[in-house]
């Protein structure tokens, strides 16, 4: 087993730097990142931490709890020390610098959406995606005064003919879930960023053991853990992998507003 790695000492409590070094390999991450024994009396398997809130020794030590709520561990709906485990090495696979989990694929892509646009915005959407997401997009957030365009993937010269001075979002997912078209992601990304524009890619047909989309320039990786990732049909989540900067984004709006966590 490789020695454990520093560079990602600290999701969920400081920011992680150069992710998933070559010498932090594919085993080490699943099998030991964020574990650390010491802090639950060696135990092989970590504990599942259900409780609700967390005391600090000291009313200072609160109050910085209460400030930074996306570091701390003040309140489960926030921060659980189970769940961060999950999210460090979620971050690790992917490459990004921090991770949060949600209870579902469709809570993950909904927080990432809310936190990158506001009334009188434009997104731009693969034709064909996740029914549920589609749902969100065309059914949904015209309420709020947010339009969205529906384009053919496979050609990025499409994107770039549907961005207009409204669009604060490309919805992307490479392959799709239903029809497996893949979309050029670092072209888009390029696009996007060229013009101000933040990028959602669903990697859940992929995974991270198959591609990289923050390597490839996206903003926001999004997964239905439900699938691949867990694998057995016995479990509902989602993940949202990204910038820590982005992520306080998402926490400090969606995630904790709506509050559709997952359970320790």
């Amino acid at each position: 087993m490789p020695a454990p790695m520093k560079a990602a000492d600290c999701i969920c409590g400081a920011s992680m730097s150069a992710i998933r070094p070559a010498a932090m390999d594919l085993s080490y991450i699943l099998n030991h990142l964020g574990e650390e024994r010491e802090g639950y009396h060696g135990a092989v398997s970590p504990p599942v931490m259900q409780s609700s809130i967390f005391a600090y020794p000291t009313v200072a030590k609160m109050r910085s709890g209460f400030a930074d709520e996306f570091a701390e561990h003040l309140y489960t709906r926030g921060n659980n020390p189970t769940v961060a485990i999950l999210r460090r090495k979620m971050a690790a696979l992917e490459g990004a610098e921090d991770c949060l989990a949600f209870g579902s694929g469709a809570a993950a892509i909904s927080a990432a959406v809310f936190a990158c646009i506001r009334a009188g915005d434009h997104v731009v959407c693969v034709a064909r995606p996740y029914s549920w997401t589609r749902s969100l997009l065309r059914d949904l957030l015209p309420k709020f005064g947010v339009a969205t365009t529906f384009v053919d993937g496979t050609e990025v010269v499409n994107f770039e003919e549907a961005i207009t001075d409204a669009t604060r979002l490309i919805v992307l997912e490479s392959p799709n879930s239903m029809t497996y078209e893949q979309q050029d992601l670092a072209a888009v990304a390029e696009l996007a960023r060229g013009r101000g524009i933040r990028t959602l890619c669903d990697n859940s047909f992929a995974t991270p053991l198959n591609q990289s989309p923050i390597a490839l320039g996206i903003d926001l990786v999004a997964h239905s853990a439900t699938k691949y990732l867990n694998g057995h049909s016995d479990v509902v989540a989602g993940m949202l992998c990204g910038s820590e900067a982005l992520l306080r984004e998402v926490f400090k709006g969606p995630y904790m507003t709506f509050g559709s966590i997952l359970s320790p």
